[in-house]
């Protein structure tokens, strides 16, 4: 009787305290969304009225819409980027025979860990001889190194699991290597390949400490113009492009949650 009190002592503790964890991290997001809506022409909460005005005016401006429009540019185009990168960097550290692979693999992964202040400051250095700071090409790079990292974890885990027999069954039958690995390798780690797309388009999308080194005059990201506006005007538009961030933030999430589930169906795997 008393183990079991004391089990439910423990497993009540934490849910408590995961939610109180999970309330920290998530109310602050959700209270831009009741900011946003708010009729006067500073943040405040609680608001005292509706208004989709602030919605409007950042619809209507030209600038935030340039931004807007320029972030999803370099966003889709570091995800075909990643992806194809990320892939042909997991395939080979997982069924390759790389030389120095925990090296290499660290070395993928480190902008994970090494600060963004320190990655951001490296790129600028590198591409302001080149001039590539300002031009989506030199966006584009920058933010592929970022995204890489994700697909590569992701895809990896998933060729972890894949029973390689399949793959060498292919290979037996007369299939080459490219066709064994569309034919059968891609079809049976779509799931992860779509997840890690997905990670490397919110990651493009999103970063901001990159892309304020790299932005110049007018190619200008949504983050970077959100963080001008933050110090120099700051107003409920904030808070609406917040509310739009976190909406398709998650719409793109559950669009990948879909696609995955629909090639589960499809190829029968977990």
């Amino acid at each position: 009787m008393a183990s079991s009190v004391m089990r439910w002592l423990e497993r009540s503790t934490t849910a408590v305290a995961v939610g109180l964890i999970l309330a920290f991290l998530i109310v602050p997001t959700l209270l831009v969304i009741p900011m946003s809506v708010s009729p006067t022409s500073y943040l405040r909460f609680p608001p005292t009225g509706i208004s989709f005005h602030w919605y409007s005016a950042y619809f209507s401006d030209q600038e935030w819409i340039a931004a807007t429009l320029f972030s999803l540019k370099i966003a889709g185009l570091t995800t075909v980027a990643s992806t194809i990168v990320g892939v042909m960097a997991a395939v080979a550290l997982v069924r390759g025979r790389v030389p120095g692979r925990e090296t290499i693999q660290a070395l993928i992964l480190a902008p994970l860990i090494v600060p963004h202040i320190v990655v951001a400051i490296a790129l600028y250095l590198q591409f302001a001889p080149l001039r590539l700071v300002g031009t989506t090409t030199g966006f584009v790079l920058a933010h592929t190194v970022l995204a890489v990292p994700y697909v590569v974890l992701i895809v990896s885990a998933a060729l972890t699991r894949l029973d390689q027999s399949l793959e060498m069954a292919a290979l037996n039958l007369g299939a080459s290597p490219l066709r064994a690995f569309l034919e059968i390798t891609v079809p049976l780690t779509a799931p992860a390949i779509a997840a890690g797309a997905v990670f490397a388009f919110l990651a493009s999308f999103d970063e901001t400490v990159v892309s304020f080194f790299l932005s110049g005059v007018e190619n200008k990201t949504l983050t970077r113009k959100l963080f001008e506006d933050i110090d120099f005007n700051l107003s409920p538009i904030i808070a609406a492009i917040s509310t739009i961030i976190v909406v398709m933030t998650i719409a793109i999430m559950g669009l990948g949650q879909l696609a995955r589930r629909a090639t589960i169906r499809k190829t029968g795997t977990n």
